[in-house]
This record gives structure tokens, C-alpha cells and sequence, in this order.
């Protein structure tokens, strides 16, 4: 188990703060202290659901507001014991993953009741230091949708996701929706690699559906970007942004900030207020949760305002991407 504490920048800000703080009253060195938060990625933080966590930590410990600590590949016999590890270690906030350990989690955050957990979930929060979040860039997905319909020539759109639960099969439907708007003739083609970290598996899955006729690709899952690539069609990113690395691929992305998710966990900590709730709604647009990113130059132009027009409804609740959680087929 990998375990790593803020990079070198981080600590060097926050040994001048602290260099700072000891001229203060110490009430006021105690208010400045940074939360300890703990990360714990049952992938590794390359993986593009886990990188949008530790990108957002890793940016409050730049600010000074955490101090982070991290372990990565974290299999799901030894997912509690790590959580356990960090509880006892100190940690005020301990941030992660279960969906592969829901029982067990909350089993540990029960025996550490001072201890605040932040997790991603399929189930609901528990007692006043559980909370939970869900992956909620369908938004975002949506719009990537409707830019694609426009650009498809066969019609025939590819989508591969890791596992069909909530959170990914929204995910795959709100593209499918976005697509749908624009192009209600559209055939969609659905696969699931089984897993949260295959690149390969996932590359062969698009493979398979550029095979059967797509000509645009939904990568939910790292790796159906290269599928695309290398059979030359257009793709759409997922979580983070892929186009710096695919850049005459990925066309959009439907990015997910974590950021406003951990701001207002941290926030309810700061205050002494319970955790135990869902904060899956700091995930939406309007929030800053997540949002389209897209290379206008690869996109048709008439495509563009249509999308946008949508886009600033979002924002402005005016207009709503229905939440869809059955697996799409």
C-alpha cells in the first residue's frame, strides 16, 4: 500500500504558515491549522474517476487547506484495513471509494465516530460521519451528446463503461440522451469491461464497436480513446479532460469537478456540522460540479450554439438532463 504525503511545495507553504501563525494569539493558529485528509483509491490515481479526487485534494493542499496523505490500488480484502490505517494515524477526513465495500465501510467509519468519511456511493450516508457522493457529470455528457450527433456520419454511436451501476449507467444515458436530441435515429451500442481500470479491455470494447459500424466513441472507461485513434474516428472523454492527449481524437469531454464536493465537506468539518449527508449535489452545473469542454474547430460550427443555448439553461435552472439509472443495452 502506497502512502504519500503532500508534495514539496505543499509543505513548504504550510511551514510558512505555521512560521506565521506562531507570532499569532493561539486561538488563531488553531483556526488556521489544515485539515488532515487521507485519500484512499482502489485504482490508481491515473485512472480518470480517481485522478478528479486527487487533483482536488492535491489543490487544497496547495492552498493550505489539508494536509493530504494518499494510497492507490487499494484491492477491495483490504480496503477497510486501510481506512482503519488512516482513521488511527489522525486523519479528520478520510475520502474514497465504496462501492465495492459498502457494509464494511460504514462498519469502520462506526468504530471511529470522530473520524469523517467522504465516500463515493451507490448506498446513502450513515450516522453524522458518513457521507457519500455520486458521479453526477451527466450534465456535462449530455452536451458532449449533442455535439456528436451532429458530427456522426453513420449514426451509429459506441459507448463503453466499467460496471453498470448507478452512477456510470447515468452517465452513458445522459450522452445518450444529448444524442438523441439531435439525432432521434440514432443506434447506440453499449458495453461493459467488467472492471474500474482495464485501458486494453476497454480498447478492445471500442474496437469491437467501431467493428459493428460507430463512428463516435463515449469513453466512460480509459482506453476507448485509443480504439478510436487508432481506427481514426472521433471519441468524447469522460471525468477529466483527454483532449491534451488525444488531440486530433477527443473532440469533448465531460468533465467532473470533485472540488466543490470536498470544499463542502470540508466546510461542514471546519463547522463542527455532521457529515452524515449526500453531497452529490455540489457535483451538478450549477455548483461547479462538472461541465463540457470541447475543441470548437472539430466540432461542425451550426452545432455549437444549439449545445450552448442548452448549456447556459443548465446552469441557470432552467433546463434539467433527465437522471436515468437503469442500464442502458
Amino acid at each position: 500500500m502506497k502512502k504519500l504525503g503532500m508534495n514539496r511545495r505543499s509543505i513548504l507553504k504550510s511551514g510558512a504558515a505555521l512560521g506565521a501563525a506562531s507570532l499569532l494569539p493561539a486561538p488563531m493558529v488553531l483556526a488556521q491549522a489544515p485539515i488532515k485528509v487521507a485519500g484512499v483509491h482502489a485504482s490508481p490515481v491515473e485512472n480518470a474517476w480517481n485522478s478528479r479526487l486527487h487533483v482536488a485534494m492535491l489543490e487544497a493542499a496547495e492552498r493550505g487547506e489539508i494536509e493530504y496523505v494518499f494510497s492507490e490500488g487499494i484491492a477491495g480484502t483490504d480496503y477497510a484495513r486501510a481506512m482503519r490505517e488512516y482513521a488511527e494515524q489522525g486523519a479528520d477526513v478520510i475520502v474514497g471509494e465504496a462501492y465495492a465495500v459498502e457494509r464494511e465501510a460504514r462498519q469502520v467509519a462506526g468504530d471511529y465516530p470522530d473520524t469523517r468519511f467522504v465516500m463515493g456511493s451507490s448506498g446513502k450516508p450513515a450516522g453524522d460521519n458518513f457521507g457519500t457522493f455520486g458521479t453526477w457529470n451527466h450534465e456535462a455528457a449530455y452536451l458532449c451528446g449533442m455535439l456528436a450527433g451532429k458530427m456522426s456520419q453513420s449514426g451509429v454511436f459506441g459507448a463503453v463503461g466499467a460496471i453498470p451501476i448507478p452512477e456510470v449507467n447515468m452517465l452513458i444515458n445522459g450522452f445518450r440522451q444529448g444524442v438523441d436530441a439531435v439525432r432521434p435515429d440514432a443506434t447506440h451500442l453499449i458495453n461493459f469491461i467488467g472492471t474500474f481500470f482495464d485501458p486494453p479491455k476497454a480498447r478492445e470494447a471500442g474496437l469491437a464497436q467501431i467493428d459493428s459500424g460507430a463512428d463516435i466513441l463515449f469513453g466512460e472507461r480509459i482506453g476507448t480513446a485509443d480504439a478510436a485513434k487508432e481506427r481514426g474516428i472521433k471519441a468524447v472523454g469522460s471525468l477529466t479532460d483527454y483532449t491534451e492527449r488525444y488531440p486530433e481524437t477527443v473532440f469533448s469531454n465531460a468533465i467532473w469537478n470533485f472540488g466543490p464536493i470536498l470544499g463542502a465537506a470540508l466546510a461542514d468539518r471546519a463547522a463542527g456540522n455532521s457529515s452524515g449527508q449526500d453531497y452529490t449535489r455540489f457535483g451538478l452545473m450549477k455548483e461547479g460540479g462538472n461541465d463540457i469542454s470541447f475543441t470548437a474547430s472539430m466540432v461542425p460550427e451550426e452545432a455549437i450554439a444549439p449545445m450552448e443555448e442548452v448549456r447556459a439553461a443548465i446552469k441557470a435552472g432552467e433546463f434539467e438532463v433527465e437522471i436515468n439509472f437503469n442500464e442502458p443495452t
